[in-house]
């Protein structure tokens, strides 16, 4: 064979190669969801640990499959092409199908668990195994959750792969997913004692600093529960405004929370669908700052209320939590905030109900030493950095003034600045007196995004 016909016939091998996973991935994943069909409709009929487990296990693995030949077969430069031509990202009718699914999802979950009994029995096993306890519908979502964010975020890798940033923070969340909101707390429940998910932090988990579920971990934890109390409370009024002060909000934002791991892992494939418009800004601070001011006030009226043992408020104060809980808990955090991914982007519920956000939004604006550099010297008006910003920042205006972007919707994901083909952005934390101060002359690099 001549060098000539060798160079012309070797990248044919691995396009075959490759077309062949994911043929082999997409059937899987078919199988996969078909055993999950039947578990779910037929579990009097057939057995729903061998269709649930096994469907489970085939869409893993097909997931995997076709993730990895997916994206290793585009170069860097290639990976984000097709978001607009692509239906299922681009608000097509498969978009919308796959919208209505995950809405659905999680309807039945919050109001309609029972519907779910035959999936709820497919992870029966692994709930004996991890928890020594009975499944319930509530384990099968954190299992679904954490193999979203899991496969999902192999995707992320792959498609990152030239940064070391977004590979050091795609790991972070699927170690803490995994780690601290899957296997830690079934391990506290397989050992008998409250069930903490310690990745997370009042105001997100709202209900962590409420006294009914204090007094709980004080109750059945002893002294772990005493820990589990300090711990949440040295979090949420100390450790985050420290740390948000050295890092911004995304130390926690796009480093440790489980909503923003599964918004950087399955729900990147929207990031750009997000609304830029400034009246989609405006509705952002009309909304989610009295949401937090709304779990402020909940949270206070609740212990009053305990302090008097219900003779001020009686009931009025567990009205608020419940309504709370409904509206934002359920309504807003779960059916719109991931079931709309496909529709609004994935980033919906961070950027309008999040109470930790806006928390940490408030810190990181005022207080950080957090910011988004910019060269506008260097900039071409390209518009990347703003299609590809999730929370909605127009970048492309602070880049053409050479203005230093402190947003405090900004979760410091680090997109803007690698889609940016100019180094005209850069993520760093210097001296609070200069954030404000404009750059001329920014070097990006991975070093630097890091610091």
């Amino acid at each position: 064979m001549s060098p000539l016909t060798s160079t012309y016939s070797s990248p044919v091998t691995p396009n075959a190669r490759g077309g062949a996973f994911k043929l082999v991935g997409l059937l899987l994943i078919g199988l996969g969801i078909l055993g999950l069909l039947v578990a779910a409709f037929g579990a009097e009929a057939v057995s729903p640990v061998l269709t649930g487990l096994g469907g489970t296990a085939a869409l893993t693995v097909g997931g995997l499959l076709y993730v990895w030949e997916a994206r290793k077969q585009k170069s860097v430069a290639e990976q984000n092409n097709g978001a607009w031509q692509n239906d299922v990202t681009a608000r097509g009718a498969s978009a919308w199908v796959l919208g209505v699914v995950l809405t659905g999802f999680y309807v039945l979950l919050y109001w309609f668990p029972d519907t779910l009994r035959g999936l709820v029995l497919a992870v029966e096993p692994l709930s004996q195994l991890l928890r020594n306890r009975p499944a319930d519908h509530w384990f099968l979502y954190g299992t679904f959750y954490t193999l979203a964010i899991l496969i999902m975020g192999v995707h992320a890798l792959l498609k990152y792969r030239n940064s070391n940033y977004h590979i050091i923070r795609t790991v972070s969340v699927m170690f803490f997913q995994l780690g601290f909101a899957f296997l830690l707390p079934a391990l506290l429940l397989f050992l008998n004692k409250p069930e903490f998910y310690f990745s997370y932090f009042w105001p997100l988990k709202y209900d962590y600093l409420f006294p009914g579920t204090v007094s709980y971990l004080i109750d059945n934890g002893a002294a772990l529960g005493v820990f589990m109390v300090f711990w949440g409370a040295v979090f949420s009024f100390l450790a985050t405004p420290v740390l948000t002060y050295f890092w911004g909000k995304r130390w926690y934002c796009s480093w440790v929370c489980g909503c923003g791991g599964l918004a950087e892992t399955a729900g990147d494939p929207y990031r750009h669908l997000s609304d830029k418009s400034k009246k989609a800004w405006q509705w952002e601070v009309a909304i989610i700052y009295p949401i937090f001011g709304f779990i402020i006030f909940t949270t206070l009226i609740l212990w009053i209320n305990s302090w008097s043992e219900g003779k001020l408020l009686g009931n009025l104060s567990q009205g608020f939590s419940s309504t709370y809980g409904f509206f934002i808990g359920a309504m807003f955090s779960g059916v719109i905030g991931v079931g709309f991914y496909p529709i609004m982007g994935n980033r919906v519920w961070c950027r309008f109900g999040c109470p930790m956000a806006a928390y940490l939004g408030l810190l990181q604006k005022h207080f950080s030493r957090f910011r988004i550099t910019t060269n506008g010297g260097q900039c071409i008006s390209c518009g990347n950095c703003s299609t590809y910003c999730e929370m909605g920042i127009d970048v492309r205006h602070y880049a053409q003034q050479g203005k230093p972007i402190i947003r405090s919707s900004c979760v410091g994901c680090g997109i803007c600045a690698h889609v940016c083909p100019r180094g005209v952005l850069k993520l760093e934390n210097g001296p609070r007196e200069n954030r404000y101060a404009p750059t001329t002359l920014i070097k990006r690099n991975d070093v630097g995004i890091l610091n």
